[in-house]
C-alpha cells in the first residue's frame, strides 16, 4: 500500500511539474486584460486549463443514464445546464454535451471525472473525448458585460431572454464560440484555442469605451 501511495504521489508530482510549464491559449494577453479591466464596471480575465469532456449519448438510453449518474445528469434542451457541484454539462445537440469541471478534475492531476465517464460509456452507443486542450475560457463580469458581448454576438442576450444558467453556441466577433451566462453580470466565453488571440483582443477592443477611466 505505501509504494502505491508513493507511486500516486510521485506521479501527481511529475504531472504538476509538466503543467507549471504550459502556456494557455491566451496568456501573452494576462496584463492586457487587467488593464483593460476596471473594476465595478467590466472586467474579463481568461480561466485556463478547466476540464473539457465532450460526451455523446442518444437521450433515454442506459448508455445515457449511466453517464448522467456520473455527472449530476445531462441537458435535455438547447440552451439547459445540467450538473451537480463544480461539474457543469452544457447541451451542444440532441445527443452531444460539453462537460466542465475544474483543472483539478482532469486524470494529469489525479482527477477521476475522464475514467468515470468512460466506466459508465463501458460497450454502449456514444462517446467521451478529452478536450480540454481544444478551448479557452474567458470570463467577462460587471454591469457592462452584456453590453460588450452585445456589439457582436447573435444572440438576443437582453435578461428576459438569456438567463443566468444557460448557454448557446453562438457568433461572437465573427468567432465561433459558447456563450454561457454564469450570473446576471457574468458570463463564459469558450473558443477554441487556435481563435483565442483575436477573440480576447475582439474582447479588449469592445471593451474599452467602458473601461476608460474617462467613461463615467
Amino acid at each position: 500500500m505505501a509504494e502505491t501511495a508513493t507511486s500516486h504521489t510521485s506521479a501527481r508530482n511529475h504531472a504538476e511539474k509538466d503543467l507549471a510549464v504550459r502556456t494557455s491559449p491566451a496568456s501573452h494577453l494576462l496584463e492586457a486584460f487587467a488593464a483593460g479591466s476596471l473594476a465595478g464596471t467590466v472586467e474579463l480575465a481568461e480561466l485556463p486549463y478547466l476540464t473539457l469532456l465532450g460526451v455523446r449519448a442518444a437521450a433515454g438510453t442506459e448508455t445515457a443514464d449511466r453517464l448522467a449518474s456520473v455527472t449530476g445528469g445531462l441537458p435535455a434542451a438547447s440552451g439547459e445546464i445540467r450538473g451537480s457541484g463544480e461539474t457543469s454539462v452544457l447541451w451542444l445537440g440532441p445527443a452531444e454535451f460539453l462537460v466542465v469541471a475544474p483543472a483539478e478534475a482532469h486524470e494529469s492531476l489525479g482527477g477521476a471525472l475522464i475514467q468515470a465517464l468512460q466506466s459508465a460509456l463501458a460497450d454502449g452507443e456514444g462517446q467521451v473525448v478529452d478536450l480540454s486542450a481544444n478551448r479557452t475560457t474567458f470570463e467577462l463580469t460587471g454591469p457592462r458585460a452584456r453590453a460588450v458581448l452585445e456589439k457582436g454576438c447573435s444572440l438576443d442576450l437582453h435578461p428576459r431572454e438569456f438567463k443566468a444558467g444557460t448557454a448557446f453556441s453562438t457568433m461572437i466577433g465573427n468567432i465561433p464560440a459558447i456563450l454561457w451566462k454564469t450570473g446576471e453580470e457574468s458570463f463564459r466565453v469558450l473558443p477554441r484555442a487556435s481563435f483565442a488571440d483575436f477573440l480576447g483582443r475582439w474582447l479588449l477592443d469592445a471593451m474599452r469605451e467602458y473601461a476608460s477611466a474617462e467613461v463615467p
